[in-house]
């Protein structure tokens, strides 16, 4: 069995984060979902888990951050081409969110951008040139004029 990721969220308002994750690509998973927590699938290994505020501190006692003023993780997500990067990034500041908080990525054979969600959690897309890609980390250094 693939391994699997679930990605749990912290939301304030749990039906305007599903309409939300909706409009960029995600799909309600209903049997993990309730009126406390929401599954949303972004493929069959990627998985995010909107969580109200007191679903989510029954996980944890750390208090839950205010992702609108820090940041403490980002969540890159592949396309598969520029175009599908930025018709993400589209679609999600079309349905409420912030589209590119942090700088656009173009090196070429790479390409990312970012959006926010209505809660600030950031999430980047991107794309790598599968050519790229397969020739390794010293051609990457390469293309980006390191040494």
């Amino acid at each position: 069995m693939n391994k699997l990721i679930f990605v749990n969220l912290p939301v304030t308002d749990l039906a305007r984060s599903v309409a939300f994750y909706e409009a960029v690509g995600a799909t309600m998973n209903p049997m993990f979902s309730d009126e406390t927590a929401a599954c949303m699938d972004f493929s069959d290994t990627i998985h995010a888990m909107l969580l109200t505020h007191e679903k989510f501190s029954s996980f944890t006692d750390r208090a839950i951050p205010d992702a609108h003023k820090t940041a403490q993780v980002l969540i890159c997500v592949s396309e598969d081409s520029r175009e599908g990067v930025d018709g993400v990034i589209a679609r999600a500041g079309s349905a409420g969110g912030q589209a590119d908080p942090n700088p656009k990525q173009d090196y070429g054979f790479m390409y990312g951008r970012s959006y926010a969600d209505p809660d600030g959690h950031i999430w980047e897309i991107m794309w790598m040139d599968p050519e790229a890609a397969a020739q390794g980390p010293e051609a990457f250094v390469a293309q980006m004029g390191g040494a």
